[in-house]
């Protein structure tokens, strides 16, 4: 068997190079397409890296079993699935190969010229360098359009972010791009500098740290500041030794200096460590590092300010758009996401920390610009003449905040006005969700009911406005929809699914003290039949998608390119005309609540109920108001506690009131 992904076939992957991330990236592959029957081999040239890279992952996958995250069959078969050889001939039939050697110019392009011999023209050629540019990479090569760096992030397996950096000639990013997607990464495409654009800024803060460090700071107390300060999971120097990078990073250091700016540069004390093999002095877990307040000041003022001022050299380079920068150093580095935080801080305060940082730093440049930033999280890529949006925030699950329905109201107006257009689809990012419901934290720190009624009116009425488009809108469901997701699907002109998705839709609102405020107290019960809809509503449950297939709330499960089957359909659909009023029983059904809030289903009732007498716009604005009665409730307040300390592990003891 073999997985057909986008236009193209895939039998064996290979990994060549079994050295530090070389085994990681197998063992990557391996978990994603050893379901589909798709072999991973991993070559190198010698037999005692090959034991290493085994071993390697074997110690993986037994953590993992022990953890929990693998049952013991599967990490067996994860294992099975994945061959170590010396003999390169075993490369021959292989439809991907992600290079993993050593970083030196001369071995990749000769390793490239070797594997453009043994592989068939259609096989994609990658590299994952951490610096080199493509170009000079894939020099040697005949047929440079099928090549390209995918960089990935230590740790492989689990690290989410690949940066993707195509050459001049590459024909194959996009294709690159939505592979990565569908096996649960973050891709994202990056220009082809030096470094690409987030070993700039991890290198950058590690440089810091140095410099912080020669100054006779201890590195445990830099590392311990720099976590606090920045939202690292780990230091600069406790990730150096993890990662075993410091001659990598010492090379990368002397090319910044002329190829980004002069501060950049390997000083004496990186010297010395790489000649001597010494790991920096780091704290153990659990341990505890004591600092004064004026120490964790001036370091964290230190590092800010190189943070910032790298992250906005790296976007004034073009090296790779704002919205991609953000998303690919926050989930590669887990740090603080840059753009957000500067927001934060606002921009007279990260001018000042860049500007200091300068003058404390010969050869640091200081940018152009210091915000405030528009972070986009609604993208919109045109496929001839359909729009093609994507809600883009996969550490929430793609969830709904105040700014991503503004973006959505702003991509959908553009659409509507958009002469070239005839229809849309609307998707999320991932393989995990379309939208997994509302930031609860939104919710949490509303100040009272009017507050709660204004969000839900809003949310409402820019779902209308995608609803009246005069356009076809195509939701393509690629994973669980929850909450304000299921709402937001309910408000497109037709619903297509990936098959097999357990959790398609859900209302589980009423398991956090609350109503569903953005439709789905109107549309779902004029949708699908209303005593389906009134046990949803009621009992915040989940509806897969076979049952929705069932329900008539979709079209269709789709196996295979769930994007290009929904965009084929916005090219034949014509707008829904509006909404029929749902036809309601004269003895709804009895719902047993079990321990769900009785006051919060009164309300719930009411919006259901009264709503359906009314024209659909009117119907949602007395959801609205409902919405904002709920909210006042003391079970609202225990609901929604329950959840931020919880994520509903627990169900919230309500009192009814």
């Amino acid at each position: 068997m073999a997985l057909s992904i986008f236009g193209r076939t895939l039998n064996r992957v290979a990994v060549v190079g079994s050295g530090h991330i070389g085994p990681d990236i197998a063992l990557f592959f391996s978990k994603a397409l050893g379901p589909h029957a798709v072999s991973v081999v991993v070559h190198d040239l010698v037999q005692s890296a090959l034991d290493q890279g085994r071993e390697r992952i074997v110690k993986k996958l037994g953590r993992g079993t022990e953890s929990g995250l693998f049952r013991l069959a599967e990490a067996e078969a994860i294992l099975k699935n994945i061959s170590f050889t010396l003999d390169k001939s075993l490369l021959v039939g292989c439809d991907l190969v992600v290079e993993a050697a050593t970083e030196k110019l001369e071995v990749k392009q000769l390793l490239f010229e070797d594997l453009e011999r043994l592989l068939s023209p259609q096989a994609v050629l990658a590299s994952n360098s951490s610096h080199l540019e493509p170009e000079r990479i894939f020099a040697r090569l005949r047929h440079p359009e099928r090549a390209l760096i995918h960089h990935f992030f230590f740790p492989a397996e689990r690290n989410p972010l690949v940066e993707v950096v195509p050459g001049p000639a590459t024909a194959v990013t996009d294709w690159c791009l939505r592979f990565y997607e569908a096996l649960g990464k973050i891709p994202v495409r990056v220009k082809g500098r030096y470094g690409y654009a987030v070993n700039p800024v991890f290198e950058g803060i590690f440089l810091a740290s140095l410099l912080l460090e020669e100054r006779g700071l201890p590195s445990a107390v830099i590392d311990a500041v720099a976590a606090r300060a920045l939202g690292l999971t780990l230091g600069p120097f406790a990730v150096m030794n993890l990662t075993g990078g410091a001659s990598i990073t010492r090379a990368g250091l002397a090319e910044y200096h002329a190829k980004i700016m002069p501060w950049f540069r390997s000083p004496e004390s990186l010297d010395a460590k790489v000649a001597s093999g010494l790991r920096w002095r780091t704290a153990d877990k659990g341990d505890t590092v004591s600092y004064s307040t004026a120490m964790f000041d001036e370091i964290s003022r230190q590092l800010l300010g190189a943070y910032f001022g790298i992250v906005l050299e790296v976007l004034e380079s073009d090296v790779a758009e704002l919205g991609d920068l953000e998303l690919a150093v926050e989930t590669g580095l887990r740090i603080k996401a840059p753009f957000t935080f500067m927001n934060e801080l606002g921009a007279p305060r990260v001018r000042k920390l860049v500007e200091d940082y300068a003058k404390a730093n010969p050869g640091f440049r200081v940018p152009k610009s210091f915000g405030p930033w528009k972070i986009p999280v609604v993208l919109r890529e045109d496929q001839d003449d359909v729009a093609v949006v994507k809600i883009r925030r996969p550490r929430t699950l793609n969830a709904l905040t105040r700014d991503v329905y503004r973006q959505l109201d702003r991509v959908f107006a553009a659409i509507k006005d958009d002469p070239k257009i005839r229809g849309a689809v609307l998707t999320g990012f991932g393989n995990r969700a379309f939208v997994s419901g509302a930031d609860i934290e939104m919710l949490s720190v509303l100040p009272g009911a009017e507050d709660a009624r204004k969000l839900s009116w809003e949310s409402n009425q820019v779902l209308l406005r995608i609803e009246a488009l005069g356009k076809p809108v195509v939701c393509a469901l690629n994973g669980l929809s929850l909450g304000g997701g299921s709402e937001l699907a309910y408000a497109c002109t037709a619903r297509i699914a990936r098959k097999g998705i357990s959790r398609l839709f859900g209302q589980p609102e009423v398991r956090l003290g609350i109503i569903p405020g953005a439709g789905g107290t109107q549309r779902l019960p004029r949708l699908v039949d209303f005593g389906a809809a009134w046990r949803i509503l009621r009992t915040g449950g989940t509806v897969s998608g076979e049952e929705a297939l069932r329900l008539g709330l979709i079209s269709e499960e789709v196996e295979g390119d769930l994007l290009g089957r929904a965009v084929r359909l916005a090219r034949t659909l014509k707008p829904a005309p509006p909404l029929p009023p749902p036809r309601i029983p004269a003895e709804p059904a009895q719902i047993d609540l079990g321990g769900l809030s009785r006051r919060i289903d009164e309300i719930l009732r009411k919006a259901v109920l009264e709503g359906a007498t009314m024209h659909l716009d009117k119907a949602l604005e007395f959801e609205s108001a409902c919405f904002g009665e709920a909210f006042a409730t003391r079970d609202c307040k225990i609901g929604l506690d329950n959840f931020l300390k919880t994520g509903l592990k627990q169900p919230a003891v309500f009192v009814h009131a």
